[in-house]
């Protein structure tokens, strides 16, 4: 097929405006919901005691009672290279009021916890990337005045948290908190993508449209 060197001149900038997309994590596929909004198919957990749908929201803990220990809501599948986008609010009225998400993780056998990232959600935690269950610290911070400006204590704020290869992005309410790059090879980067619920508080918090973007 010939093209004119005016259509040729149009084909090179759209490939050109894509690659540059692609490079610079801005062009991804189209995002997959992780939550139909009714049940907790593709999920595992304590759904009898601790999670539950309500109103289009998964809900972990309740404000009257105090958590007992950590509780983790879990997808079946894996993932490696992602963005996910998800709205949280979290609510308590005593004790340790914390929740997170759990990205690359793993269930720890014969216990409640989930080992791996965790995008960290509470006071004085928000925005910080902690080593659950492995480590056990915060791997990278951010400064309170770039907190402050970022949450909204008590309201729905807008979470999302970009993976690519040893990089992990956090973003709240479109605002950067962390950049972090693992620096060690054997921390692997693969695994689910868990919702906390942290033990020794009357808490709860909700969760909604949580949307997931697969990156190669």
């Amino acid at each position: 097929m010939h093209l004119s060197s005016r259509t040729r001149t149009a084909a090179w900038a759209l490939f050109a405006s894509i690659a540059v997309g692609c490079a610079s994590g801005g062009y991804f596929g189209h995002p997959k919901s992780l939550f139909d909004g009714r049940t907790l198919a593709g999920w595992d957990g304590d759904t009898a005691r601790i999670w539950r749908v309500e109103n289009g929201e998964i809900v972990g803990g309740r404000i009257s009672e105090k958590v007992p220990r950590n509780e983790f809501l879990a997808t079946t599948a894996s993932y490696t290279n992602f963005v996910l986008r998800l709205k949280f609010k979290l609510t308590g009225t005593e004790g340790f009021v914390n929740s997170g998400v759990q990205i690359r993780s793993q269930r720890v056998p014969n216990d409640s916890e989930m080992s791996g990232y965790q995008a960290d959600i509470g006071e004085g935690w928000y925005g910080t990337i902690y080593d659950e269950s492995r480590r056990n610290k915060p791997m990278a911070k951010p400064d309170e005045a770039t907190l402050k400006a970022a949450i909204k204590p008590g309201q729905w704020n807008d979470y999302e948290i970009r993976a690519i290869g040893p990089r992990i992005v956090l973003k709240i309410n479109g605002i950067q908190l962390v950049d972090y790059t693992e620096a060690d090879p054997t921390i692997p980067q693969f695994g689910r993508i868990g919702l906390q619920v942290h033990g020794g508080g009357k808490t709860e918090v909700r969760f909604r449209d949580l949307k997931l973007e697969t990156l190669p």
